[in-house]
């Protein structure tokens, strides 16, 4: 009758010595070679520590004055802003230029927690005399810095304009315009694209319009502490798998050749310890 392998099991051989022998000084040395260079690889190839990362998020805007915003995907947060301004003049005045500074109130809250005041600074101006500015962009983001993770930050959720000062020098546009630029996070209307039209009738106030959307960002920000020791891990094990690999045959190699001296022992998987008899 053939005979066939109907089951296998591999055997377990062992190796003892003291613990001040020569094999137990060499385990310690492989340990240490293992564990230790691949913490030393991964920090010296940059960036272990994750010290920046960045996410998408819509921020939460809207706009500090009376005028009509709409929500066009429904998810609860204003996706654009139609502002229209007329402004009457007498027959005998013309409008050359225009500077405009819109007010915002700027939340994120997805990875960050952060609420400023912000603005878009709106200007243009022609060799002629017009009847309608119209202006069509979006309102970016603009860092410095990274935000910070967790908490909430609320160092710019101040007025960028003082409405209560007495003072007309709190409203010059050069010294706004200055202070809100020393944030290091702020607001800028990006790719305005103004058109400018003429052919005003004489009694025919001057008209601005703009269209300014709130698109998604991406969002820089200083990890929290978690984020930081999971990307660290990552690395630290891609390369620690390969000196494991290694030592590990480099350890089978030293005790099946005998270099330090050992004495071996075979056993079964299920043998009674007691019982182990000696190679």
């Amino acid at each position: 009758m053939a005979l066939y392998q109907l089951y296998s099991h591999p055997a377990e051989r062992g190796y003892r010595a003291g613990l001040c022998s020569k094999a137990a000084l060499f385990l310690l040395l492989a340990a240490v070679l293992t564990y230790i260079p691949p913490l030393l690889v991964a920090f010296r190839s940059h960036g272990f520590w994750l010290k920046r990362s960045s996410y998408e998020e819509q921020p939460t805007v809207r706009f500090q004055h009376q005028t009509r915003e709409e929500d066009r995907n429904q998810d609860g947060k204003m996706d654009v802003l139609h502002f229209s301004l007329e402004l009457p003049l007498q027959p005998t005045e013309h409008v050359l230029g225009v500077q405009l500074i819109l007010t915002f109130s700027y939340q994120l809250h997805r990875m960050a927690t952060f609420a400023m005041q912000s603005m878009a600074f709106l200007q243009s101006s022609f060799a002629v005399p017009g009847s309608q500015l119209y202006m069509n962009g979006d309102l970016r983001l603009q860092q410095r810095q990274p935000l910070s993770y967790g908490g909430l930050d609320v160092r710019y959720n101040v007025s960028v304009i003082n409405g209560t000062s007495p003072f007309a020098q709190d409203y010059d546009l050069t010294r706004i315009a200055a202070a809100y630029q020393e944030r290091n996070v702020t607001t800028v209307l990006s790719d305005p694209h103004p058109i400018w039209l003429v052919g005003r009738a004489a009694e025919a106030p001057f008209v601005i319009n703009a269209v300014i959307r709130y698109p998604v960002e991406v969002i820089s920000y200083q990890p929290g502490f978690w984020e930081m020791i999971k990307f660290a891990w990552i690395q630290y094990v891609s390369i620690l798998l390969i000196f494991l690999w290694v030592f590990e045959r480099i350890k089978v190699f030293v005790f099946q050749n005998q270099v330090v001296t050992t004495i071996p022992v075979t056993a079964t998987p299920w043998a009674d310890p007691r019982k182990e008899h000696l190679s």
